[in-house]
């Protein structure tokens, strides 16, 4: 039997799940190590593969560094996803949304992975670009389309669903943000005070 023919097809059980291995496996790397510091062979070693699998799944590096970022992000879009939301009043799910915004950009990892990307951004421009789209622009297209749905559905009433969601977030962040970056934790008290604010100020300028 020639190698074509033990190829397996994609999608096939053993394919994704040497799929995700190999994602998880790079994620802890990038997370750890940043995008210039990791190689191939080290996620290939972790995930218990071949480099020549990672490149015949990702095709390169910068690939499957955006889906690590995919991978992350993911976790934060549920609480953007319109069928799930359905339940409790806007303000409820505004709440939700905020709360689980600032745990999911409060992560020690997360912090150090930002710091990492922003520092290889200053040599390689573009492996800031592949974040931007890989995780925050994908979040915020989420965001923007469950917003374009509450305001359909008379909850809201919204002109410019992407300038209203990058609005909720930076009020939702807050100075909470810059602090997190320069080693300052924001209290419990003060974060739940930051995203009710938040809350109250967005619901104030696009309730209908």
């Amino acid at each position: 039997m020639n190698k074509s023919s033990e190829k397996k097809k994609p999608g096939r059980p053993s394919d994704q799940a040497k799929r995700e291995a190999i994602v998880e496996a790079a994620t802890r790397r990038f997370f750890a190590n940043g995008f210039a510091a990791t190689s191939i062979e080290q996620v290939a070693a972790d995930a218990l593969v071949s480099k020549v699998t990672i490149y015949n799944h990702f095709g390169d590096k910068r690939a499957l560094f955006a889906a690590s970022v995919e991978r992350e992000c993911a976790k934060m879009g549920g609480y953007f996803n319109i069928d799930e939301m359905s339940e409790g009043s806007i303000r409820e799910r505004l709440m939700v949304i905020g709360q689980a915004m600032f745990e999911f950009l409060s992560r020690p990892e997360l912090i150090q992975f930002d710091r990492r990307i922003a520092a290889e951004t200053e040599h390689d421009p573009a492996i800031g670009l592949a974040f931007l789209e890989a995780g925050p622009w994908r979040m915020k297209a989420a965001f923007s389309e469950f917003l374009a749905y509450a305001s359909a559905e008379g909850e809201l009433l919204i002109p410019d669903p992407q300038l209203a969601a990058e609005q909720f977030v930076s009020m939702a962040k807050g100075m909470g943000d810059l602090e997190r970056r320069f080693g300052s934790l924001p209290s419990d008290e003060e974060n739940a005070n930051r995203i009710a604010g938040a809350v109250d100020v967005f619901l104030a300028a696009y309730s209908p």
